[in-house]
């Protein structure tokens, strides 16, 4: 009994920072072991003892003692709780559905929740997911975005079985406005636009509101033809002057843009609208069904003018609340211009949230995937939370994560009073079968110690070298014993690394590079990513002559 007692207790503090709590214990206990209920007072005092006994002992005492009891109980049960979207609405056999961005740089992480949903969508219900670069605003264009945006499509997972180019497109977009034209639904504006933006305000036609169609389709051919300067001539597709909402009244469908396009260069000099262009492609691409955040709620009235123009069935439009993404630099045009100052060392460095510097920190797809189904499609606002997405990620990645010491700007002791130290860790607690990582120390029993914690050393004047043993301060140090109780008495255990460390450096968050020593055994890890004991997940990027590159993931 005392044996089942011990071993629940050690599980418990183990699990929980090295305080275990005894009715948690007891729990555990009487639900392991259902003949002892009926004894549930009289050996609870019992419960109760032994783990004040184990709480004294110390988290890496405990480890070990319910290591050597049963390893398989360091294995936390996860209980997985089942995420789903929402039905989609009068889905009709296969659905169409698609991904828009602008190539103006590589995805960002704001742009994979339109992407997953839409993916996630797809996936359950068969069908098509169109990947539709907009590139009509040839002044915001990257030529390298339309490589890049398949890229971190396919590292995110997500399935394109369709790709359309908005620029090979055009003639398309002027018949379709043609046909506006001819049937009243449009109309060639050379209005002042402030003007013709205050008419619109009180909802008054423009003078060219009202033309002929005859003259609407001559001033066509005129602008078609660059008969206009820039500026001087909008085309305008006609809805409700009186609609309550002035934003959906009047919207401009094509304007005139004399700036080369990176794949047309100047073959066209008319640009469609996005609300021209995004009506006409979801019509002639089969879309069913729309999802974007609920900012495009004005455009969603709009294209539904073209939609009735037209007689066309129109798509199930879904809106979801804005996210606000904190801490991270988002904006492609600032983060190209600081690519162009050499303050960023690309699309991928750290301090951006780009989808390329997610993946270059060690955050996996499926925690990304897992974010955004959990966050679900509800039509409020929603802050992100980076710990809610290191916490998924974490869920991932620390099983296949061996630990190792890692020392910042390290400090060498080399210790005295005995003659050879040794000691194990294992690579992973969870996982004793992968082994342990071996010490043998030998004259002159040289660690380094990161410069922090050097310092404390120096003020404590003792310290436990985690897995090894304890040393009192001095130049050089004093072997003191490899009692762990004194873990409990005040003393700190630091991590360390041997003479045989290996040169690292740690690439942070904020762009700060840690440069120091980490252990040799880390050469052959088959991961790329491992944990740094009391530092942190970080992703293995380069191992050669000069050492470890790792870049830091997250707590």
């Amino acid at each position: 009994m005392e044996d089942t007692i011990r071993k629940f207790a050690l599980q418990n503090a183990v699990f929980f920072k090295g305080k275990a709590n005894p009715k948690a214990v007891v729990g555990k206990v009487l639900g392991g072991c259902p003949e002892l209920r009926a004894r549930a007072g009289e050996i609870t005092p019992l419960i109760n003892s032994i783990t004040e006994e184990v709480n004294a002992m110390g988290l890496e005492a405990q480890t070990k003692a319910l290591q050597e009891m049963d390893s398989s109980l360091l294995v936390k049960e996860k209980k997985e709780r089942k995420y789903e979207l929402p039905e989609l609405k009068n889905v009709d056999g296969k659905v169409v559905m698609r991904i828009a961005p602008g190539p103006s740089g590589p995805l960002h992480i704001g742009h994979t929740r339109v992407s997953i949903l839409n993916d996630e969508y797809v996936k359950r219900y068969g069908g098509d997911l169109v990947l539709r670069f907009e590139d009509t605003n040839p002044e915001k264009i990257d030529p390298d975005a339309y490589d890049m945006i398949p890229e971190d499509l396919e590292w995110l997972g997500v399935k394109c079985n369709r790709t359309y180019i908005q620029s090979d497109r055009f003639p398309l977009y002027y018949d379709y406005t043609r046909k506006l034209l001819e049937d009243g639904h449009a109309y060639v504006c050379t209005c002042n636009a402030d003007h013709w933006r205050e008419l619109k305000e009180k909802g008054m036609p423009c003078p060219c509101h009202d033309l002929p169609v005859e003259d609407q389709l001559e001033r066509y051919d005129k602008f078609l033809a660059g008969g206009y300067a820039d500026g001087d001539a909008v085309v305008v597709v006609k809805t409700d002057l009186k609609h309550p909402n002035p934003a959906v009244r009047d919207f401009v469908a094509l304007r005139l843009v004399r700036t080369p396009h990176p794949k047309t260069g100047d073959k066209y000099i008319a640009y469609p609208m996005m609300n021209l262009s995004v009506a006409i492609d979801d019509h002639e691409m089969g879309m069913t069904h729309v999802i974007r955040g609920k900012d495009h709620l004005n455009n969603t009235h709009r294209q539904e003018y073209i939609f009735d123009y037209f007689g066309w069935k129109k798509p199930e439009y879904f809106h979801y609340g804005l996210v606000n993404i904190p801490d991270t630099v988002l904006k492609t045009s600032i983060i190209k211009q600081e690519i162009r100052d050499g303050e960023y060392s690309g699309w991928d460095d750290v301090r951006t949230g780009t989808v390329r510097a997610l993946e270059r920190r060690g955050i996996r797809p499926e925690a990304l995937r897992r974010y955004w189904v959990e966050a679900g499609m509800k039509s409020v606002d929603i802050q992100f939370s980076w710990d809610g997405l290191y916490s998924m990620n974490r869920d991932i990645i620390d099983p296949v994560s061996d630990r190792f010491f890692f020392v910042a700007d390290p400090v060498r002791y080399d210790i005295d009073g005995i003659d050879i130290i040794e000691g194990s860790a294992p690579l992973h607690p969870d996982h004793p079968e992968r082994g342990d990582r071996t010490y043998r120390l030998e004259a002159p029993r040289t660690v380094f110690l990161a410069a922090e914690d050097s310092k404390m050393f120096y003020d404590s004047k003792k310290v436990r070298l985690k897995d090894l043993c304890n040393i009192d301060y001095g130049l050089p140090a004093k072997y003191a014993g490899n009692d762990v109780s004194v873990l409990r008495h005040g003393t700190k255990a630091i991590q360390w690394v041997g003479a045989d460390a290996v040169k690292a450096k740690l690439l942070m968050p904020d762009g700060e590079v840690q440069n120091g020593l980490v252990e040799s055994s880390i050469v052959s890890e088959k991961s790329d990513t491992v944990q740094l004991e009391r530092i942190g997940f970080a992703r293995i990027e380069k191992k050669d002559a000069d050492g470890i590159t790792m870049v830091f993931t997250h707590r």
